[in-house]
């Protein structure tokens, strides 16, 4: 497991048949659960969740992400000039992003309509006991990216 988040590159093909995306070296070993997100605007900022035993897999099924994720130096009082690294996620463009334990991540949706795909290695009960929630301010611009031209 990487001790940093790790992005691995997918690729796809077409054919006379249709098209495939994958992202073969991916391992998903650990996986217990998944869930989809989804968001009704490119101004909702789900930020920031950490977990000391959670690894997390992020992959875009429609639109595009933004994600980040930060290494927390303390999770009951983290320092607010931690640096947080960030990833666009989007359709087209296979991969799959690993947050591993220790950090802390989020996301905002750069389009409408979106659609993420996120698997964890813990079962619900499991990562309901290992969840430490910040305040969405902390260590990343949100709106830097759209100011930029990205999303809608």
């Amino acid at each position: 497991m990487p001790d940093r988040p790790v992005f691995i590159q997918g690729g796809q093909h077409s054919d006379d048949r249709g098209a495939i995306a994958f992202a073969n070296d991916v391992r998903l070993d650990p996986v217990r659960r998944f869930y989809f997100i989804t968001n009704h605007t490119t101004d909702i900022i789900r930020a920031w969740q950490g977990h000391k035993r959670e690894t997390k897999y992020f992959y875009a099924v429609e639109g595009e992400f933004v994600v980040a994720a930060v290494r927390l130096d303390d999770f009951a009082d983290p320092s607010p000039d931690l640096q947080a690294e960030s990833f666009i996620l989007k359709t087209g463009k296979p991969g799959v992003l690993i947050v591993p334990p220790g950090h802390a991540n989020g996301m905002r949706a750069l389009t409408v309509p979106n659609k993420l795909l996120v698997l964890s290695d813990l079962l619900l009960e499991d990562s309901s006991e290992d969840i430490y929630r910040f305040p969405a301010h902390l260590w990343f611009d949100w709106h830097l990216l759209k100011e930029k031209g990205h999303g809608q």
